[in-house]
C-alpha cells in the first residue's frame, strides 16, 4: 500500500477528495500502526513512522469514506507508573468522526487477566472492537444558518432522540429512535406548537453500553459513558453507521433550524466509558494513559474520580484540552450546533484541586472565537469536594439552576418558609447571578429533567419506585420534593386526579414565567409518567419512551398558551434584574418596577417574609419599568401584570391593589380553572377567591382599540364627506 508522510494536522482521519490523511497524538508511543478493516474483518496495518511534535501521521492516497480503522499502539506497559500501552489491544482514535460496531465486553478487550488485576492480558482485542470510520465530510447545508436565539426569548427542551420519537406513531418504523425521527414534521410541528426555541439532546457523542448492565438485560439508556467525542452515536442512525451518521445528524441540524430550533447538546467531557484502572482499554487508555487521565498523584496505577465513573479527564495536560476544544468546534463549525450542555462541569474546572472559575479549561473558552460564541450552560456540580458550584461560574456562562428546582418544588407541595426563597428564584435569582455582572438568563429553570420525577410523577409519587433497575430500589435520589397529593401511584379518586393535574399546571406555568431561560422535560406537557421511577439511566424501554398516544391534550394547550403569553410579553423574560427603584408614570404615582404583594392587597413587610406558614403571595409588575433595548437601541415597556401564588391547601381572599396599580385587571391564567379568560373585568379594589395549590395571572386591563373599517362602502362615504366638508368651506 502506498503511504505518504502526511501531516501531523489536523489529527484524527481527514478525507481531502482524494485520499485521507491520519494523524494520533501520543507521548507514550514507541510505534505506532494503523490497522485498516475490509468488510470481511481482514487487517491490514501500515507503520506509522512519521513523528511531529509527538503526532503520528501519514497519508494513504487510496483511503475513501467508509474506510474502517484503528490503531496499535507500542510503549511501556506498567500500570504502577501509569502506563498501559499494549499494541495486541485495537484502539480507537479518540478523533474518529464516525464509529461501526460496538463492543463485545470479551475478556481480551481487557489488558488484564479477569480477576488478577495484576496480571497482563496479550490476547488480540480487533475482533471484539468497535471501529473508526473515514467520513465523507461534504454536506448540502443548503444556506442553512444558526437560528441565534437570544437567551431571554430562549426556550430550551431537553430531549433523548430515542426516548421522544421510538413510540411515536405518525414517524415511519424505521426513523423512530433516530436522528430522522427528531427531524420528521412531526415533531416539529409539536415543538413548534408549544414555542421551542432550543432541543438540548441527551448524550449524541458515541457511548458504550456497561457490561453490568447487559447482563442484566438493562442498557445505557442515557448515553453518559462517551468513548467517541466527535462521532455521533451510531445507534441513533436510521441509515447506517459507515459514515451515514454523520449525514443524518447534519440532516436533522438542517431541518430544525429551518423550523427557527437551535440545537444544543449535552456533552461529557468529564470523564470517558474506559472507567477505573479495572475497566477495558478502548482508546485514550493505551494511547496516552497519562495524558488523557488525571491520575492520583502518589499512586498512578489508580485514576482521580470526580465523577463516581471510575475517571476524570486530565484538564491539567494540553492536549487533552485541546481534544476537548477541537471536539467543541468541530461540532460548533462542521455539524452546525448551537451549543452545549456541559455535564458535570466542575470536573473540567479543577486544573489542580478545587474547582477554579480562572482555571485554563475556563480561559481556552473565554479566548475561543467559535465556541465563545455559542450557548454555554453548566452542570455546575460533581461529586468531588465543593462541587456545588450554583452561582460560580464565569460571567459568559450560564447554569442549571438547581436551586430554582428545588425552591419552586418545595413551594407548590406546601414547605413552610420557602416564600422568600420563592421569590428570589421566581425572579432570576439575582443573589447567584448578579454580583459578577451577569444578568437573568444565566439562570437555567428547570423543575424537572432526566434525573429524576417527571413532572406527572413529581405530583404522583412521595416516594421512588426504581425496582426495575435492579438494584432494589437503592438507586437514585430518595430526597425528591415531591408530594402525591394524598395518594401513592395510579388512582381513579377523581379530587385527587384534578388536585394533580392543577399541579402541573402550576409547576409548568411557574417555570415558563420566572425570570430567566425556561427548560421543560420531554413529555412532560404530554403528562408523561415513568411510574415513580426516578433513575430510568438503564431503561431504555416503554417505560422511559414517551407514549404519544396517551398523552393529556388538554396540558399540551395548556402550555403551549402559557409559553405564548411569555412570548408575547417581555415583562416575563426581562433583560435586566429588578431593582425595586421607582418608575415615573407621567402625572401617576412613581411605582416600583416590582411590588410584592399580600393576599390583602397590601405591599409585604419585611416581618411578613419570616412568616414560615404563610403559603400566598402576590407580585405586580410594573410594564412602564425599561424591560430592556431592542436591536434598534429603543427602550422596551410592556403592560402591568399580577401574579398570585396560593400553595395553601385550601382558598384564599384576595383583594386586588388599589392606585395606579392598574384601573381594572383581567384574568388570562387561572391552574384551577375558576376564572374563565372570557370573565369580566375586575377593578381595583375588587376581592376575588383563588382556589386552594393555585397560580392567577392578572393583565392591566384596555379596552380593545375599535379597528379602523377598511372596506370599499367605508372609503366611499368617507370620501363622500370629505368633498361634502370641502364645498361647505368653500
Amino acid at each position: 500500500m502506498e503511504v505518504w508522510p502526511g501531516n501531523a494536522y489536523p489529527l484524527g482521519a481527514t478525507f481531502d477528495g482524494n485520499g485521507t490523511n491520519f494523524a494520533l497524538f501520543s507521548d507514550m508511543a514507541d510505534s505506532v500502526q494503523l490497522c485498516l478493516f475490509d468488510d470481511d474483518g481482514t487487517q491490514t496495518c501500515v507503520d506509522v513512522t512519521e513523528v511531529d511534535g509527538y503526532v503520528w501521521h501519514c497519508y494513504l492516497p487510496q483511503i475513501q469514506p467508509g474506510q474502517k480503522y484503528g490503531y496499535r499502539v507500542t510503549g511501556p506497559y506498567n500500570p504502577e507508573l501509569g502506563q498501559r500501552c499494549n499494541p495486541n489491544k485495537l484502539l480507537l482514535d479518540p478523533y474518529a468522526k464516525a464509529v461501526s460496531g460496538t463492543i463485545d465486553w470479551e475478556p481480551a478487550l481487557f489488558s488484564y487477566n479477569l480477576g488478577d488485576p495484576d496480571s497482563r492480558n496479550d490476547e488480540d482485542s480487533a475482533p471484539h472492537m468497535m471501529l473508526g470510520v473515514v467520513i465523507n465530510p461534504f454536506f448540502d447545508w443548503d444556506g442553512d444558518r444558526s437560528p441565534r436565539t437570544p437567551y431571554h426569548r430562549s426556550v430550551i427542551y431537553e430531549a433523548h432522540v430515542k426516548g421522544l420519537t421510538q413510540l411515536h406513531p405518525e414517524i415511519p418504523e424505521e426513523q423512530r429512535g433516530t436522528y430522522a425521527g427528531v427531524a420528521h414534521p412531526v415533531v416539529i410541528e409539536h415543538l413548534q406548537k408549544l414555542g421551542i426555541t432550543a432541543i438540548e439532546l441527551m448524550p449524541v457523542h458515541q457511548f458504550v453500553q456497561d457490561s453490568t448492565l447487559l447482563d442484566q438485560g438493562l442498557k445505557n439508556y442515557w448515553g453518559y459513558n462517551t468513548i467517541g467525542f466527535f462521532a455521533p452515536h451510531n445507534e441513533y442512525s436510521s441509515t447506517g453507521d459507515l459514515g451515514q451518521q454523520v449525514q443524518d445528524f447534519k440532516a436533522m441540524v438542517r431541518a430544525l433550524h429551518l423550523a427557527g430550533i437551535e440545537v444544543i447538546l449535552d456533552v461529557v467531557y468529564n470523564h470517558t466509558a474506559e472507567g477505573n484502572h479495572l475497566g477495558p482499554t478502548l482508546s485514550f487508555r493505551g494511547i496516552d494513559n497519562a495524558a488523557y487521565y488525571r491520575l492520583m498523584d502518589n499512586d498512578e496505577k489508580h485514576y482521580m474520580d470526580y465523577t463516581g465513573t471510575g475517571n476524570s479527564l486530565n484538564v491539567r495536560n494540553p492536549h487533552a484540552l485541546q481534544l476537548l476544544m477541537d471536539s467543541l468546534r468541530y461540532w460548533v463549525t462542521e455539524m452546525h450546533v448551537d451549543g452545549f450542555r456541559f455535564d458535570l462541569a466542575s470536573t473540567l474546572a479543577r486544573e489542580f484541586y478545587d474547582v477554579d472559575k480562572l482555571s485554563t479549561f475556563f480561559e481556552l473558552i473565554q479566548q475561543d472565537p467559535v465556541v465563545s460564541q455559542v450557548k454555554l450552560i453548566a452542570e455546575p456540580w460533581d461529586i468531588g469536594p465543593g462541587g456545588y458550584q450554583v452561582g460560580n461560574f464565569p460571567p459568559q456562562w450560564t447554569e442549571w439552576n438547581g436551586k430554582y428546582r428545588d425552591t419552586v418544588r418545595d413551594f407548590w407541595r406546601g414547605e413552610p418558609a420557602t416564600l422568600g426563597e420563592f421569590a428570589s428564584r421566581l425572579t432570576g435569582s439575582a443573589d447567584l447571578y448578579e454580583n459578577d455582572g451577569r444578568r437573568p438568563v444565566a439562570s437555567i429553570n428547570f423543575v424537572t429533567a432526566h434525573d429524576g420525577f417527571t413532572i406527572a410523577d413529581l405530583v404522583s409519587y412521595n416516594e421512588k419506585h426504581n425496582e426495575a433497575n435492579g438494584e432494589d430500589n437503592n438507586d437514585g435520589e430518595s430526597h425528591n420534593r415531591s408530594w402525591n397529593c394524598g395518594v401513592e401511584g395510579p388512582t381513579e379518586d377523581p379530587e385527587v386526579l384534578a388536585l394533580r393535574a392543577r399541579q402541573q399546571r402550576n409547576l409548568i406555568a411557574t417555570l415558563l414565567l420566572s425570570q430567566g431561560v425556561p427548560m421543560l422535560l420531554h413529555g412532560d406537557e404530554l403528562g408523561r409518567t415513568q411510574q415513580g421511577n426516578n433513575n430510568t439511566y438503564c431503561q431504555d424501554s416503554e417505560l422511559s419512551w414517551i407514549h404519544w398516544d396517551s398523552m393529556d391534550s388538554p396540558l399540551v394547550e395548556f402550555t403551549a398558551a402559557v409559553n405564548r403569553l411569555r412570548a408575547d410579553h417581555p415583562t416575563f423574560r426581562r433583560s435586566r434584574f429588578f431593582d425595586g427603584r421607582p418608575v415615573l408614570r407621567g402625572e401617576g404615582e412613581a411605582l416600583p418596577d416590582i411590588v410584592w404583594l399580600n393576599a390583602d392587597g397590601r405591599e409585604m413587610k419585611p416581618e411578613d417574609w419570616d412568616t414560615g406558614l404563610d403559603r400566598t403571595v402576590g407580585v405586580f409588575y410594573n410594564g412602564d419599568a425599561i424591560i430592556g433595548i431592542d436591536t434598534r437601541g429603543r427602550q422596551i415597556t410592556d403592560v402591568n401584570f399580577l401574579l398570585y401564588f396560593n400553595a395553601n391547601v385550601d382558598p384564599v381572599d384576595l383583594t386586588l391593589p388599589v392606585g395606579d396599580y392598574a384601573q381594572k385587571w383581567e384574568v388570562v391564567i387561572d391552574t384551577a380553572g375558576e376564572h374563565a379568560e372570557d370573565a369580566v373585568t375586575l377593578d381595583g379594589g375588587q376581592q376575588l377567591t383563588i382556589s386552594a395549590k393555585t397560580m392567577m395571572v392578572l393583565r392591566a386591563y384596555s379596552a380593545p382599540e375599535e379597528e379602523p373599517d377598511h372596506s370599499v362602502a367605508a372609503s366611499l362615504a368617507d370620501r363622500v364627506n370629505t368633498a361634502a366638508e370641502v364645498a361647505a368651506a368653500g
